[in-house]
């Protein structure tokens, strides 16, 4: 494909990582001439931003600065993202380029940032922070999350963070309860300040935020659905936060099986109690699971009462986020079609479910062979 030329500019040429590159002249400085480089996926986009930062020159706008260093180009993409991210996420994205990649690498201009320059910073947060291999991963995927932005902004032409290796991350193993172990766990909660928590978690595969965020005016018990669409999140300095969910596909209404919507109508009604109790030390609000006060829960202190009725179940040490998993379990040994868990649980993409499903069915298989195993062994004992 033949070069382009726009006048003021230089030509748009092909680049070997397959993207196309050009420049405007900025003048002179000192003798030297001044370039500003840009970047994008076509000749056409690379022709655009070269008409705009032309237009922009003509206007009287000043020239474009040179390449950003790392750390100031950061705390750009963060002011740019922070409407669309949860409170929480901001938060977590704001400390991990503060605490983590702007000291390490955060000087280096972009157009000067290596794959080596992400490697070392990998290297270096391993051995002296001693993060583990996830949090080290969960660096690198924001850096590469930044990085993508920066190509979309003409800043780069590559993303180096995507061609650096990270850490090998070992899956988590999701504590899956046999039907049986799930009857105890059931009834360790009963009478728990939780028990409706666990009920509804268990039979639906809410996330702890989404339970914790639920409103009785998202709550039709007597047509037995439920409407997701927030999430409850302590952030660090901001305490409880009550935002809208993440995904479109986690704005979902969800129906409830009867055992459930009753035992909401029953905490409902304890819920009431306890309100006339505390009288003016009530605090109002619409949250389905509170405290004595009228408080939404606290995720930390939910995370220790389950583990007391875990403890209390006499069951292996478990996460309260397994109930996703337990509740995916209990829909796959039932035939509920693929898609109908992917809108239950809110999965994003089918292929999330899936790979849900694939690790469920070891245990249904390890189930139905036991299964097996009783059927013939009765039949050989004949």
């Amino acid at each position: 494909m033949a070069k382009r030329r726009i006048k003021g500019s230089g030509a748009i040429f092909p680049r070997k990582d397959g993207r196309w590159s050009g420049y405007v002249e900025l003048g002179a400085d000192n003798g030297r001439k001044k370039r500003k480089i840009v970047y994008g996926r076509t000749p056409k986009e690379v022709e655009n931003r070269i008409r705009g930062l032309l237009n922009d020159l003509a206007s009287g706008a000043p020239p474009p600065s040179r390449s950003p260093q790392l750390g100031q180009f950061l705390q750009r993409w963060l002011t740019a993202v922070r409407p669309s991210l949860r409170p929480a996420t901001y938060v977590s994205y704001e400390g991990v380029a503060r605490l983590h990649i702007t000291p390490r690498i955060g000087r280096i201009t972009l157009d000067k940032l290596t794959v080596d320059h992400v490697a070392g910073m990998i290297a270096d947060l391993q051995a002296s922070d001693r993060l583990s291999n996830r949090s080290v991963m969960y660096v690198l995927l924001i850096l590469r999350n930044a990085l993508n932005k920066a190509m979309r902004w003409g800043l780069v032409g590559r993303n180096v963070a995507s061609l650096a290796d990270g850490p090998r991350v070992e899956q988590r193993e999701a504590r899956v309860l046999s039907p049986d172990e799930t009857m105890r766990l059931l009834a360790a909660a009963k009478g728990e300040p939780i028990e409706t928590l666990v009920v509804l978690s268990v039979s639906t595969g809410l996330r702890m935020g989404e339970a914790l965020g639920l409103q009785w005016t998202n709550v039709d018990l007597n047509r037995r659905q439920i409407r997701i669409d927030k999430s409850l999140h302590r952030v660090t300095g901001q305490g409880q936060v009550l935002a809208e969910t993440k995904t479109r596909r986690s704005r979902r209404t969800i129906v409830l099986p009867v055992m459930t919507a009753e035992s909401l109508r029953e905490h409902r009604g304890q819920q009431d109690k306890q309100r006339r109790a505390a009288a003016k030390g009530w605090q109002k609000s619409d949250f389905v699971f509170t405290t004595l006060s009228g408080r939404p829960f606290d995720p930390r202190n939910v995370q220790r009462m389950f583990r007391r009725v875990v403890r209390k179940a006499r069951l292996p040490r478990m996460r309260f986020h397994d109930l996703r998993h337990l509740c995916a379990s209990l829909l796959l040994a039932q035939h509920t079609d693929p898609r109908v868990i992917m809108e239950t649980l809110g999965h994003s993409r089918i292929s999330v479910t899936m790979d849900m499903y694939a690790h469920v069915m070891s245990t249904l298989k390890h189930d139905a062979a036991d299964a097996m195993d009783r059927s013939i062994g009765a039949e050989r004992d004949r």
